[in-house]
């Protein structure tokens, strides 16, 4: 439920600005995953977790095909930040 929310509410700001960005989410067949991914003119990868404390980490996998993407962890501490909700 947790990234269900957080997709949603992304989809809508995203809409709401007027931007047009590709939305993708990325697995291998041995289960690695990006759980969100925003393409414009470049990639930026999204983890979501719950838990603040828990640690992640962004398959190897993936970031060798895309170097050049952007990762970002989204938790309960950095999701008005992924939802538009600061002034940063």
């Amino acid at each position: 439920m947790w990234e269900n929310y957080l997709v949603s509410e992304r989809l809508k700001l995203n809409s709401m600005l007027l931007k047009k960005v590709n939305c993708f989410f990325w697995r291998t067949t041995q289960q690695q995953e990006i759980d969100y991914i925003e393409e414009m003119k470049e990639l930026h990868a999204f983890e979501f977790k719950w838990n603040s404390n828990k640690k992640v980490s962004f398959p190897k996998t993936f970031l060798s095909a895309y170097p050049k993407a952007t990762t970002f962890l989204v938790n309960p501490k950095s999701k008005d930040e992924f939802l538009g909700m600061t002034n940063k």
